[in-house]
């Protein structure tokens, strides 16, 4: 089959197009025919060598498919050769074949494409994990989304408006994706790159409350300001260091106002605690996808030639929502 190969690590131009042998489904596997991927921040940092995938996995790019049963593996109950379907996977994805687990599958709906389906298992489950599940996220709280144009943080807008629709949502973001974050349900944009201390504006927005959640992936510049934000029996949860991993915390602060940090990350959980994500994502998130309440955001769909421009895309931040690959026909 045909696949994305790294040639050592690096930039873009590691990126080879090459033959490689068909993965063979195991216990409770299924192999996916993939007719589309999308491309993701950890893509781009296990390209450069920083992130290995977790011991089983393929070394193939890719942390989800859409696309087609081709064969059922041996254990495998409830689902056939044919069926459209979209999973997670630990690697794998940016290949014509890829093995997934049953318990990590979603049917497509129908009316759905296979390049919008592409975009929702890494980018939505991502943010409804952390906001929905492990933030505690409910409807009439107000939240802070940093980095509003990534496919996780669009996700994450787009899923509150449709399970949290009294919800209040403040979302940084550059200047060039500020009215099209407002346009898609944040009440409050900041431009980070004006106000890199958003702590004043956050207390101003919710009259010195401050918000009972914030989902951020910048790490260490951003821990005082989220920290100073929180609201009492606040919770932060952090997907990401991209500033950093080290900043200081006035513990004194955190116990009075008894604000949690929480971290996180989806890729290196055991098999069968993503299968239990997955299946609350399936009961309260897909049907939103179903009936078009939530419609994925595609920037670009490349061909699987085309790797290294959808690469590029990404590290230069020309997206907005999701980048997708397209494999299958």
């Amino acid at each position: 089959m045909k696949a994305v190969l790294l040639e050592g690590f690096g930039g873009v131009e590691v990126l080879q197009v090459g033959e490689v042998d068909r993965p063979v489904p195991g216990e409770n596997q299924v192999l996916v025919k993939v007719m589309a991927t999308s491309i993701n921040r950890p893509d781009l940092v296990q390209r450069e060598g920083k992130y290995p995938p977790p011991p089983g996995d393929s070394e193939i790019l890719g942390l989800e498919v859409s696309g087609v049963i081709e064969e059922v593996g041996p254990g495998v109950v409830g689902w056939q050769k044919g069926e459209r379907v979209i999973s997670l996977v630990g690697g794998g994805g940016y290949a014509e074949y890829a093995v997934a687990y049953a318990n990590h599958l979603m049917r497509i709906p129908e009316s759905m494409s296979f390049e919008e389906a592409a975009c929702v298992c890494e980018s939505y489950i991502t943010a409804f994990l952390n906001i929905f599940m492990i933030g505690e996220f409910r409807d009439g709280q107000t939240a802070i989304l940093h980095g509003g144009g990534g496919g996780v943080n669009t996700a994450g807008i787009q899923l509150c408006r449709a399970l949290a629709p009294s919800s209040k949502l403040i979302v940084t973001a550059s200047p060039a994706k500020m009215e099209r974050v407002k346009d898609l349900g944040a009440n409050l944009v900041i431009d980070f790159t004006q106000t890199p201390d958003f702590t004043e504006v956050v207390k101003e927005f919710t009259n010195k409350k401050g918000v009972d959640l914030i989902l951020d992936h910048v790490g260490a510049k951003y821990l005082v300001p989220n920290m100073n934000s929180l609201a009492y029996k606040g919770r932060l949860v952090i997907i990401g260091v991209t500033s950093g991993i080290k900043a200081e915390l006035n513990l004194a602060l955190m116990m009075v106002k008894r604000q949690s940090i929480i971290g996180s990350v989806l890729r290196s959980r055991p098999v069968s605690e993503k299968g239990e994500i997955v299946a609350e994502f399936t009961r309260r998130a897909l049907p939103k996808f179903a009936d078009r309440t939530i419609v994925p955001i595609v920037e670009k769909v490349f061909t699987l030639d085309e790797v290294a421009d959808a690469h590029r895309m990404m590290e230069e931040d020309r997206h907005f929502g999701k980048i997708v690959m397209r494999i299958g026909r």
